[in-house]
């Protein structure tokens, strides 16, 4: 059975590696995919060894990068990146989810009807296939704060009480 597919911004795969959850991650049952010219750019020389555990690139067809130059032009207003619009140019390319923890680049994803999930998603989906548990991703949500993501802490303390209250 194929795993089903993700395509992920740079800024998750930060998150995970802080957090220290890179193992539990590639573990599940997705594969995890970023733009090539986004790892080229954003992820090999800090984060080399992403594709040792499994991380996969993929180009941009003609096609996709066309629907790149189209969204560039709709939404060059909004500060999000090249290489983040390129995410979103993949993830269409390939019919599959969007990771992200860029609140602009989520709110395009909702614009164009892209299906979009965050680092909580991530996180939640690995303590329901029991790779992690509370306490582990309570711990990774301290790393990952400590190293500067902007995550929600509102959002994190309602899911660890979730997590915690099953």
């Amino acid at each position: 059975m194929s795993k089903k597919l993700l395509i992920s911004d740079a800024n998750i795969l930060i998150d995970m590696d802080a957090g220290m959850l890179l193992r539990p991650m590639f573990q599940m049952d997705y594969d995890f995919v970023t733009p090539d010219i986004l790892f080229k750019e954003e992820l090999e020389d800090q984060h080399p060894d992403l594709i040792d555990h499994g991380l996969r690139t993929l180009s941009l067809t003609g096609e996709s990068v066309r629907r790149l130059v189209a969204l560039k032009k709709i939404y060059d207003n909004t500060g999000v990146s090249n290489n983040d619009l390129s995410t979103l140019a993949l993830a269409k390319q390939e019919n599959a989810p969007l990771l992200t923890g860029e609140r602009t680049l989520r709110n395009i994803c909702i614009s164009e009807n892209q299906k979009v999930f965050g680092t909580l998603w991530i996180v939640g989906e690995m303590i329901d296939a029991a790779l992690i548990n509370v306490g582990q991703a309570e711990i990774a949500y301290q790393l990952m704060l400590a190293d500067g993501s902007r995550l929600p802490k509102a959002l994190i303390n309602t899911q660890l009480q979730k997590f915690k209250a099953l």
